[in-house]
């Protein structure tokens, strides 16, 4: 494969935080009332506090007004769901330990501790990186960019599939786009028994949608020059046989 994989840089852990927040359309909240959980209640402020405009009858803004100003009173639960049908979908969750304050329509949630668990293990987010973060800037377009590469472009993604190593297509049974952001894409490679993941990075970053499709291009382009794997070769002719 050369030298042309050679960049391998991703989001920050604090980025990659602030990624999950700006496109999970849900939350889980654990308080003193108990738990619920909330559909479309949540946005982001640009200093990564939490707010939510819950319904009137929610337990949740009862005990966040009785609860002691500053103390760790409430965890938030978000998690990040793959858009395209893969196995184990939940490509990471985030924890955000904190406290309520009551503000007009809603509350403000101020994180006292987050935590961004991926496949790879937990890791602690820096608050003040997390604070100063901004979220991926394909992070709002991943999942219809993902679903339509899916969808419309089954040839390009078995494409992609020649830029991976051969033995980590061993077994292979199906390959789905599993995440996208400015750096690289990443493929889902499924097998009869458990799956794995490889990333393809970019050769520079992509800021917008149209850097992303000229970055992908070039990653067909260099698909095109290359062998195709001899275990989705072989795959492919056995299921057409």
């Amino acid at each position: 494969m050369g030298d042309r994989h050679s960049w391998t840089a991703a989001p920050a852990t604090a980025q990659r935080a602030r990624s999950v927040l700006a496109a999970a359309w849900s939350c889980a909240v654990t308080a003193e009332g108990g738990r619920e959980e909330f559909i479309g209640v949540h946005t982001v402020a640009e200093d990564g506090r939490v707010l939510l405009h819950l319904p009137d009858d929610s337990v949740l803004t009862t005990a966040a007004i009785c609860a002691p100003r500053g103390e760790p009173s409430a965890v938030l639960e978000f998690a990040d769901v793959a858009p395209v049908p893969v196995r184990n979908r939940i490509r990471s969750r985030l924890w955000m330990a904190g406290w309520f304050a009551p503000e007009d329509d809603h509350l403000t949630f101020h994180p006292t501790r987050a935590v961004l668990r991926e496949p790879g293990g937990a890791v602690v987010v820096d608050l003040d990186e997390y604070a100063a973060a901004e979220p991926d800037p394909l992070a709002l377009a991943e999942a219809q960019l993902l679903t339509h590469l899916a969808d419309s472009h089954p040839d390009a993604v078995e494409r992609l599939t020649r830029l991976v190593e051969p033995d980590c297509l061993h077994g292979a049974v199906r390959v789905q786009p599993l995440a996208v952001d400015r750096h690289g894409l990443t493929l889902r490679i499924e097998r009869v028994r458990g799956h794995g993941d490889v990333r393809l990075p970019f050769h520079r970053p992509a800021d917008d949608v149209g850097q992303l499709t000229e970055r992908m291009h070039i990653l067909l382009t260099q698909a095109s020059g290359a062998n195709c794997p001899r275990a989705l070769q072989r795959q492919r002719t056995e299921s057409e046989g």
